[in-house]
């Protein structure tokens, strides 16, 4: 009786009823709570003028529904479709920040309209926000990396037009013309960006990666052109900013140990290396101090150091020959 082809459809038809019962079961669940009750209202910015094309989102907080519309151009916007029970409503729209309120909605009965007053996202948190503009500064880092500096720099300067509050992309103008050589042109990005810092925050030490930056691009400038005394001036304001910056501490080095004051110097070296052990330009510099200090002793100590830290470098064969040079003194 099984094998009946009659009875066979009959199985086959119940299968699938069963398959269709379990389908509607499963939508009904992932859409819970659904009814006639319907939410309306108006989304405008800060100055009370409408907003256009506002993604508003009506989620259930006891189940998974959720619900979509947009606003109009006179910032008007309704959602229909929710059962009776809270509801979280949530108005959103790029370069805004977004607005939510949780209300308990009634199917019986008009819901009060609401008001979402979006505000204008700006500086740091509308840049995180725009994916183009993120990519945009990126580029200009690459084209930097790359040594392309004038296109670098015509992506920098089309940043600013559409985030001119964000004045650290100065920073990124001053390298390029540092490394172009124009250094009056990159010393004022550096100025400009300082300044900028007093203006809105009063203190440097409150924004240091920044100021550390600017203070460090204007000791390289005056480092570049020679005038030693003003490089020191800024790199020790750096280091009073960030007492942390090895560069800056190899850097005031450097300028001691130029202009033969070799204490200072070792003093400056010594604190790179405190800093960033495993750091071995300051040990080969070291050296190099501590020989023309006349302590072969020391100097030797440092050069073995730098050639065990770092025996790739394309210095190591001519320290080498210093070693041996000092060995032979030695004995």
């Amino acid at each position: 009786m099984s094998d009946h082809p009659r009875n066979k459809l009959f199985y086959l038809g119940c299968l699938i009823l069963i398959t269709l019962s379990l389908a509607l079961l499963s939508s009904l669940s992932a859409q819970e709570n659904l009814g006639k009750g319907r939410i309306s209202g108006i989304a405008i910015d800060e100055n009370g003028n409408p907003l256009e094309k506002v993604l508003i989102v009506v989620e259930s907080l006891k189940g998974k529904t959720k619900l979509e519309g947009y606003s109009d151009k006179k910032g008007h916007f309704a959602v229909a479709g929710m059962g009776t029970g809270f509801w979280r409503i949530t108005a959103t729209k790029e370069g805004y920040s977004s607005s939510y309120v949780d209300m308990n909605v009634r199917q019986l009965a008009t819901n009060p309209p609401i008001t979402f007053t979006l505000k204008k996202m700006t500086g740091f948190s509308a840049f995180l926000a725009d994916e183009g503009s993120m990519k945009l500064f990126d580029q200009g880092n690459t084209l930097i990396n790359e040594g392309k500096y004038d296109e670098a720099l015509q992506v920098f300067e089309e940043f600013l037009v559409k985030y001119p509050e964000i004045f650290q992309a100065h920073l990124n103008i001053g390298s390029c013309y540092f490394k172009k050589g124009d250094l009056d042109k990159a010393e004022a990005e550096f100025l400009l960006v300082l300044d900028k810092v007093i203006k809105t925050l009063g203190d440097y030490k409150k924004d240091p990666a920044t100021s550390l930056r600017a203070l460090s691009g204007i000791g390289e400038v005056y480092l570049r052109k020679g005038d030693f005394e003003t490089a020191q001036k800024y790199f020790s304001q750096a280091l009073d900013i960030s007492p942390q910056d090895e560069v800056a501490a190899y850097n005031v080095g450097e300028i001691y140990f130029s202009s033969q004051k070799i204490d200072e110097a070792i003093r400056y070296f010594e604190l790179a290396t405190q800093i960033k052990k495993d750091w071995s330009k300051p040990y080969l510099k070291l050296g190099y101090v501590y020989l023309n200090k006349g302590d072969f002793s020391k100097s030797l100590e440092y050069f073995g150091r730098f050639v065990e830290m770092d025996p790739e470098n394309p210095e190591v064969p001519q320290v080498k020959n210093i070693i041996a040079t000092i060995e032979k003194m030695k004995k």
